[in-house]
C-alpha cells in the first residue's frame, strides 16, 4: 500500500483486508512490526483523536512518529501558493512537505478545507497537491473532502457490533452546530455506509444538501454492494427503521464560503438535536454513532450521549485499531 487517500481507492477486498488485520492486532498485538519504522505526521489543523491515535499506534506496533504543526514551527508555515513572502512566515508549505516527509518512512497530511470554493474542495485540490510534493506512502488524516480512518474505524465498529451490511438502514443525520463546518466526515461516511452494502439515507433540512458528485459517487458504490441511497428532509420517514443514526454537523451547500448566508439558513434549526423521540421507531438496538468531538447539548442531548445506544467512544477506540491496520499493510510485512 502505497496510499491512503481514500476508501474507494481500495475497493471492498482490501477493506476486508484492513479489518481483518485491525481485528488481529487488537487481538493479538505485535509490538514488533514497525520497529525501526518512523511515521512523519504534518497537521494543518487541529487534533485529538487522530494526532492521539496515530502516535500510540505506532507505539504499539514499535516505531515512532513525530509531530509538525504551524504552530509549533519557530518560522511558522505559509500555505498559500503564489505568495510574496515578506509577512511574518518564514517557510513555504512546498518545502515543508517534502523536507518532513523525507525523514519518515510514511507521511499523514491533515488539512481541513479553505471552505471558499465548493468546486474546489469537492476535487480536493489543496490536499492532493500537497501529496504531490512528497514521494514516500501518504495516509489522508483528513482533507477537504475525505476522511478515509474515521471511516475505516466506523466499519470496524459496526462490524464490531453485528450491525447488518446488507438490509442494514443508515441514516446520516445532519445536526445543528452553530458554524458552518467542512464537508469531510459526511461526505466520507455515506460512502462508507453505502460501500458496506448498506441502505443509506442522508436527512437534512432543505439548503444542507451533500453536493451531487459526492451522493452520486456514494449511489455507485451502493449499486455494487446491493444498498441504495437517498437524500431527504422528513425526519420520520428517514428514522424509521434505522439500525444506524450517524449525526454529523456540515456547512450549507447552497451557500457554500458565504458565513452570513449559511448562518441565516440554519437559524431556527436547532431542534436537529438528536434525543431519545429520534429512536421511537427506528430498531430497538439502534445506535448511535458520531465522530468527535461533539457539543452536548446542541448536537445530541446527554442522555442519548451517555446511554446505552451510544458507541462513540469504541468508534473512537477504533480509530486506533483501524490505523494500525493501515500503518502495517503500508510500512509493515502486511504490504
Amino acid at each position: 500500500m502505497k496510499q491512503f487517500y481514500d476508501l474507494a481507492d481500495c475497493g471492498t477486498e482490501e477493506v476486508g483486508r484492513l479489518l481483518a488485520t485491525a481485528r488481529r492486532l487488537q487481538a493479538h498485538p505485535d509490538p514488533h512490526a514497525l520497529e525501526g519504522k518512523v511515521l512523519s505526521l504534518l497537521f494543518l489543523s487541529p487534533s485529538l483523536r487522530t494526532l492521539a491515535s496515530f502516535q500510540a499506534g505506532m507505539a504499539r506496533l514499535g516505531g515512532a512518529t513525530f509531530v509538525i504543526s504551524p504552530d509549533m514551527s519557530i518560522h511558522g508555515l505559509e500555505t498559500r501558493p503564489g505568495i510574496v513572502m515578506d509577512g511574518t512566515a518564514a517557510e513555504h508549505i512546498r518545502e515543508a512537505v517534502p523536507v518532513i516527509a523525507s525523514y519518515g518512512d510514511a507521511i499523514g497530511i491533515r488539512a481541513f478545507a479553505e471552505r471558499r470554493d465548493i468546486d474546489a474542495d469537492i476535487a480536493d485540490t489543496e490536499y492532493k497537491g500537497l501529496g504531490d510534493l512528497c514521494e514516500t506512502p501518504l495516509i489522508n488524516m483528513e482533507s477537504a473532502i475525505n476522511h478515509p480512518c474515521q471511516s475505516l474505524a466506523d466499519w470496524k465498529t459496526m462490524d464490531d457490533l453485528n450491525i447488518p451490511a446488507q438490509g442494514g438502514k443508515f441514516v446520516l443525520s445532519w445536526a445543528y452546530h452553530p458554524k458552518a463546518l467542512p464537508l469531510a466526515v459526511p461526505s466520507a461516511t455515506v460512502h462508507m455506509a453505502a460501500m458496506r452494502g448498506m441502505d443509506v439515507t442522508v436527512l437534512r433540512p432543505d439548503g444542507f444538501e451533500l453536493p451531487e458528485p459526492i451522493m452520486e459517487k456514494a449511489r455507485q458504490a451502493a449499486t455494487e454492494a446491493g444498498g441504495s441511497v437517498r437524500e431527504t428532509s422528513d425526519r420520520n420517514e428517514a428514522l424509521a427503521g434505522a439500525h444506524v443514526i450517524y449525526a454529523k454537523s456540515w456547512s450549507s451547500t447552497r451557500h457554500y464560503g458565504d458565513r452570513m448566508g449559511d448562518q441565516k439558513l440554519r437559524t431556527g434549526l436547532e431542534d436537529w438535536c438528536i434525543d431519545d423521540p429520534w429512536f421511537e421507531s427506528a430498531d430497538p438496538e439502534c445506535r448511535f454513532m458520531h465522530c468527535l468531538p461533539v457539543r452536548r447539548g446542541v448536537v445530541v442531548s446527554d442522555r442519548v450521549l451517555d446511554g446505552p445506544r451510544s458507541v462513540v467512544i469504541q468508534e473512537a477506540q477504533n480509530r486506533m485499531y483501524a490505523q494500525m491496520a493501515v500503518l502495517y499493510h503500508m510500512m509493515g510485512s502486511g504490504e
